[in-house]
């Protein structure tokens, strides 16, 4: 007998490997569906690839690979017969066979216990031989099945390879000398110190010297003046501003040329002024210390709908998702977004298509992994409701608790987290994180993997009218951009129980100072009107800078529907950071409506009597222009010292008063007073007043109207190098450059968006003239979407008329804990989905939400 086996394996010997160091082993999930090895079928494990299949799929790998031996894997799941000892290990055979895996943990140990079994499939007669059968294998067969069989599971072998290259702690965090400059860094409007960008910003760990990054290829960084500044002060360590968490931050060392860790981070920040590491205490395990208790349980038992009897659904479109730990905020997206029947079509829909033209590794494939997902949903096959004759048998043992084996346990997500979180230092971890920025995460990567084919996230893209006026010269500029969410700001001052809140803080402050507990918290009811409104008002320009007057001015912007989506996100604004740069969450509900008429909001580009801004682009500034001769190569300014004095007089810095003055084009106090309340946290707020040169503008710039145009239209010829050096053609990145006004991150998504041979039909917004109303004065002709406009980004334009379909809630203090659970309307019933359970809403929360979803109604 063992001749005869090793006869029968020696064509395959070839095609048969032992698991390497960093090979992966896929023997708890199929690649294509969510069979496992406790499914009926169970699970085949192909021992070249180490890719596991179910029974639906293995056929589909045999006849695209030619690999023909296969293990397979059964766990045969039992109830522990009456009378067994309790609280005894659970008896398993072969228990070495699934060592490591992560199944169906639901399942109470004591109450269950397994039987595993594993033998060799070949292909394509399903020649079965059981395992283990060392005698009568060849040794090579022996060892892969060993190796296979003890390989870890797939996903945990991921997190050391995370760490392959192990972070040290810098030798400076220890000794760090810290200046006692009165340095205090705001929560936010930071820039580099000596120029004007804004992202990639280090914080100088010495002297709190706030400066950028150096450029790189993924398109953030900035122009190097942090390192410019350790080798001016030999101040080694630095910070990355926007990713300071309670977990930790950025470190580089300068001196030693690699990230670092700071043991010590927590201290240096707060000689900053940065608190944020002590949300730790407050937000430990989830329990809240502070005097937010007591409101973050009432909206947990709220939004969960706790407390009521909850019917469970089952079947098609009604299956949960299993929380990986702290993975909720991808359920409630995943499934709000296969509730859209773009989502549906594409990757449902094209389900068969998809799975037989994936690459050989269907784990590493977006399209694969988000049609698997949607199956898994969509199809009813992981959501069964139980037997009557089962249920009817437990309630007489009244073994309730035996009903946890028969409740549905939801699809789990990990193999589609791992892809879609790969390289992502926050989705990546085991955090919880902002559905919203998850939201146009996973659209982002829709948008890059649909190109030339058809893309559901059409449904969100919607373009925006943006109207800066300056002030001073009452001069306008048009221009549009695209968007995918409307993200509405919650105005407290607009509450309508607002004297009830002002007695609570009253009551809270007096409770504080007498050592009292806290008054019941009282959360504030906003109408959503006046989100809406405080949307639509006009808002200043940080650092504008007048084409009409050549230099900084006061600017104030408003933003219009260009044209609306087939589906709208709305997201509400209920997070903010504290001046201790704690993040905290706004205690609030607002009365989202049902139905929404935005039709008033849509943009009406140039106006009669309206007069366009020159088209000329701000010079260059040189860091060394602006330090000790930046006045010299213009007049001084006129500024109206009166209105200077009266501002210094409320307590301003001169020098800050002076600045308003001036950027405000000296039209009075009030307007200074404005500019100085929008500019006061900026970190040059103080310094003195400085203006561009004026000598780089060239002769053409003062020739006429028309002067600088072919200067707008053209991007930056650095930018252009950037993007052709990482392959692209220099027509195609030029164009994506004038798409996006020449922002390079946005235009690596555009490129990847707008293939190359599509270029050529597609132009730029920003070569359309201002007057031109191609998207806002082009009203809709029928209710039905509108074709994509070959002149700019596919949009699927429409009336402005909504229904509310689905919305996403959170519970908790702030993003970085908490739950998420989504409420989604199908058949006329509101459901909740709260991770692997599916229930019929009684009383859908629809005043907590944090993003809404609306689908555009059709008139009769």
């Amino acid at each position: 007998m063992a001749a005869d086996l090793g006869e029968l394996l020696v064509p395959y010997m070839p095609t048969i490997r032992v698991p390497r160091t960093g090979d992966r082993v896929f023997k708890s999930e199929c690649a294509f569906s969510f069979e496992s090895p406790e499914s009926e079928g169970g699970l085949y494990v192909c021992m070249n690839t180490f890719l596991g299949f179910g029974r639906e799929h293995v056929e589909r790998h045999y006849r695209k690979t030619g690999q023909s031996v296969y293990m397979h894997l059964k766990r045969h799941v039992k109830e522990r017969p009456t009378g067994a000892a309790g609280g005894a290990i659970p008896r398993r055979r072969n228990g070495k066979v699934f060592l490591d895996l992560e199944l169906n943990r639901d399942f109470n140990g004591e109450d269950y216990e397994y039987e595993d079994e594993a033998k060799l499939v070949i292909f394509p007669d399903h020649f079965e031989i059981p395992l283990p059968n060392i005698e009568e294998l060849p040794a090579l067969v022996t060892i892969a099945c060993d190796a296979v069989l003890n390989a870890p599971s797939a996903y945990k072998k991921q997190e050391p390879e995370s760490w392959e290259e192990e972070i040290q702690v810098s030798r400076h965090a220890r000794s760090l000398r810290q200046l006692d400059n009165g340095v205090r860094i705001p929560p936010s409007g930071w820039k580099c110190q000596k120029c004007e960008m804004r992202e990639n910003l280090w914080l100088n760990l010495t002297d709190g010297a706030v400066l950028c990054g150096k450029w790189f290829f993924d398109g953030s960084g900035g122009n190097g003046h942090a390192l410019e500044h350790y080798r001016e002060t030999n101040y080694p360590l630095a910070v990355k501003l926007d990713n300071i968490t309670p977990d930790g931050a950025d470190v580089y060392s300068f001196e030693e040329e690699e990230a670092v860790l700071d043991p010590h981070i927590s201290e240096h920040l707060a000689h900053f002024g940065i608190d944020m590491l002590q949300m730790q205490k407050n937000t430990e395990n989830g329990h809240h210390t502070d005097n937010n208790a007591r409101p973050r349980v009432s909206e947990w038992e709220v939004i969960q709908e706790s407390g009521m009897k909850l019917k469970a659904v089952y079947g098609s479109g009604f299956t949960g998702i299993k929380n990986l730990g702290n993975s909720c905020y991808l359920s409630t997206v995943m499934q709000v977004l296969f509730s859209i029947p773009d989502f549906q079509r594409m990757y449902v829909g094209n389900l068969q298509r998809i799975f037989d033209y994936s690459p050989l590794d269907p784990t590493q494939d977006f399209a694969t992994q988000m049609a698997k997902l949607g199956h898994g949903l969509l199809s009813g096959q992981y959501s069964k409701p139980p037997m009557k004759s089962e249920l009817i048998e437990q309630v007489m043992k009244e073994e309730y608790k035996v009903l946890n084996l028969h409740q549905q346990k939801g699809v789990s997500p990990r193999m589609l987290k791992s892809l879609v979180s790969r390289g992502h230092p926050e989705f990546s971890s085991n955090r919880q994180q902002d559905a919203h920025e998850f939201l146009l995460h996973v659209v982002n990567l829709v948008e890059r993997n649909s190109a030339g084919l058809e893309n559901p996230s059409d449904v969100f893209r919607f373009l925006v009218e943006e109207r800066v006026q300056c002030c001073q010269t009452r001069r306008v500029r048009y221009t549009q951009r695209v968007d995918y969410c409307i993200q509405l700001p919650a105005p407290i001052e607009a509450a309508t129980n607002r004297e009830e809140l002002l007695a609570y803080e009253a009551k809270r402050k007096d409770a504080e100072e007498n050592m009292r507990a806290p008054p019941e918290p009282v959360r504030a009811r906003i109408p959503f009107t006046a989100c809406l409104q405080a949307f639509t008002e006009p808002e200043n320009v940080p650092d504008f800078w007048s084409s009409a007057l050549q230099a900084k001015s006061a600017g104030v912007k408003t933003s219009r529907f260009a044209s609306f989506p087939e589906y709208l996100i709305v997201q509400i604004k209920k997070f903010t950071f504290g001046v201790d740069w704690v993040p905290k969450k706004l205690d609030l509900a607002i009365d989202v409506p049902d139905f929404l008429d935005l039709n008033r909001l849509r943009a009406t580009g140039l106006q009669a009597g309206e007069e366009e801004l020159p088209d000329l682009m701000p010079p260059i500034v040189l860091p060394e222009d602006t330090r000790d001769n930046s006045m010299s190569s213009i007049d001084s300014p006129e500024i109206d010292e009166a209105a200077v004095m009266q501002l210094a007089e409320m307590g301003f810095p001169l020098e800050a008063c002076r600045k308003a003055v001036y950027y405000t084009g000296n039209m009075g106090p009030e307007m200074a007073f404005n500019w100085i309340i929008a500019h006061m946290e900026e970190p040059d707020f103080a310094e003195p007043l400085t203006l561009p040169s004026m000598m780089d503008l060239g002769p053409s710039a003062s020739d006429g109207p028309m002067g600088a145009t072919p200067l707008a239209n053209s991007p930056p010829e650095e930018s252009v190098a950037i993007l052709t050096s990482m392959g692209f053609p220099r027509s195609h990145s030029i164009q994506a450059l004038k798409a996006t006004n020449n922002n390079l991150e946005r235009a690596l998504d555009w490129i990847f968006s707008h293939p190359e041979e599509e270029s050529d039909g597609l132009s730029d917004m920003a070569d359309t003239e201002p007057n031109d109303n191609t998207f806002s004065n082009t009203p809709s002709q029928s209710d039905s979407t509108m074709s994509p406009d070959m002149t700019g980004p596919r949009v699927k334009d429409g009336p402005g008329r909504y229904e509310l379909f689905a919305f996403i809630s959170h519970m908790g203090a702030s993003t970085m804990s908490g739950h998420y659970v989504c409420h989604i309307k199908k058949e006329g019933r509101w459901v909740i989905y709260n991770d692997h359970k599916v229930c019929l809403s009684e009383r859908p929360p629809k005043d907590l939400g944090y993003i809404y979803f609306y689908h555009r109604l059709c008139s009769s």
